[in-house]
């Protein structure tokens, strides 16, 4: 899977949990909080989806990696690749 791959798999989930925001311009450098009004408990969300959809799991300490799409696709690039790998 390529960053850009990650970055979709990404807005896909969160496009579901903040139906409402338009994620058309965000800027993949920028953190996600300052850009779309993600609560807490969305973020939670997020690290669910991405267990149930993708088999990630993002421990808790790891969070900080998911602050921006480009943080994202840095830290869960290679975690997809490690699943394909397996399959």
């Amino acid at each position: 899977m390529t960053n850009d791959e990650t970055k979709k798999a990404v807005l896909d989930i969160i496009a579901d949990i903040a139906p409402d925001e338009d994620l058309s311009n965000l800027k993949s450098d920028l953190r996600l909080r300052d850009q779309v009004q993600l609560d807490s408990m969305d973020f939670l969300d997020i690290v669910m989806e991405l267990r149930k959809r993708h088999g990630i799991e993002v421990p808790e300490a790891e969070y900080g990696k998911l602050a921006s799409l480009d943080s994202c696709a840095e830290y869960l690039t290679p975690k997809f690749n490690a699943l394909e790998a397996k399959r």
